[in-house]
């Protein structure tokens, strides 16, 4: 099946932009670098999300949903961005948040309450043993949320945290493609692609976008901000096979193509590290372009690094893929980060 055959609902506005870092490689001495503004895409200060909701929300509708279940943390951005889209849509959202309600929302949380979220349900995170035994409840709350709306007479219709594998894969595929054709306009081709790797969709459509329309050429680095490399590897190899085969493709996967880095990620997800702090502060003081603490933050930290290194030659070609996630920078949480206490 070919890409374009696959229902989707356009929600962005495309291409998002992308930019050359000019001062960011000079002052590095490394590769020529880009960034793909994936915040930009138009709605609900932007991320990465969008493009994948244009999919699982043309589902939705193929399917007569009237109501859109889903989840995330507190800072959500996936949750941010599928109220926005939906609310496109004339369709409410039901929300399951997994961490402590907050005296007063910030960041993410205010945005969720000024988008109108139909209603919020919390995942109290005491008595979870770990981030991964608190997501699965939180997942598992939200399926019987959907059971209660389902009572209630509406059709919800469940999006899971980051979307489905399959409609990630595919949304990221088609930016792959956008940015060939952005980067053609100037005489140009993509050697490596660098992203922030949290569920794993992004990186997994990205791989599948080299694939399809690259050969295979262009390196995808992921830089996780929560698991270990080995697990991210193994289920974007999982992702990947489920996306050709839903698209009847007989291609050979190179075992060199999935490649991550987690040592990026510090004490934990959404925790701060030294390095991070340095990657956002020198691009809005170098580029004037905010980084979120949380995803874009961590992956430029790692192109940083790799590229201190030499992990990519000085002639080469990379674009950093701004996955969205600013808001976060507005969380009382993240403050400390930036202005310690005197």
């Amino acid at each position: 099946m070919q890409l374009g055959k696959v229902p989707r609902l356009r929600l962005g506005e495309y291409p998002t932009p992308l930019s050359e870092l000019a001062r960011l490689s000079a002052h590095l001495g490394g590769p020529r670098i880009f960034v793909k503004r994936e915040d930009l895409v138009g709605i609900a200060l932007g991320g990465n999300k969008v493009r994948k909701l244009e999919y699982a929300l043309a589902e939705a509708k193929e399917l007569g949903a009237t109501a859109i279940v889903t989840s995330g943390a507190v800072q959500s951005n996936h949750v941010r961005l599928t109220i926005a889209c939906a609310n496109r849509l004339g369709l409410r959202t039901f929300v399951v948040l997994r961490g402590e309600k907050p005296a007063t929302p910030t960041g993410n949380l205010l945005l969720d309450h000024l988008l109108g979220a139909a209603e919020i349900h919390w995942v109290d995170p005491r008595g979870y043993a770990s981030r991964e035994e608190l997501v699965r409840a939180t997942e598992a709350r939200a399926e019987e949320l959907a059971e209660e709306l389902r009572r209630r007479g509406e059709v919800p219709y469940v999006i899971p945290n980051g979307c489905k594998p399959l409609h990630s894969a595919l949304a990221y595929a088609g930016c792959v493609l956008e940015v060939l054709e952005q980067m053609r306009a100037m005489n140009l081709a993509p050697d490596a692609i660098v992203t922030a790797c949290g569920t794993a969709g992004t990186q997994t459509g990205l791989v599948l976008g080299s694939l399809l329309f690259a050969q295979g050429q262009i390196r995808v680095v992921g830089v996780s901000v929560s698991g270990r490399a080995e697990s991210l590897k193994e289920r974007i190899w999982k992702n990947l096979e489920e996306a050709l085969r839903f698209l009847e493709l007989d291609l050979k996967i190179p075992g060199g193509l999935i490649e991550v880095y987690d040592e990026y990620v510090g004490p934990g997800y959404a925790l701060p590290t030294p390095g991070m702090k340095e990657a956002v502060e020198l691009l809005a003081r170098m580029e004037g372009i905010l980084l979120d603490p949380v995803y874009t933050g961590k992956a430029m930290a790692g192109l940083l690094d790799l590229v201190r290194r030499r992990t990519f030659g000085k002639g080469e070609t990379v674009v950093f893929l701004h996955t969205g996630g600013v808001p976060a920078l507005f969380a009382d949480t993240q403050a400390p980060t930036f202005f310690p206490a005197p």
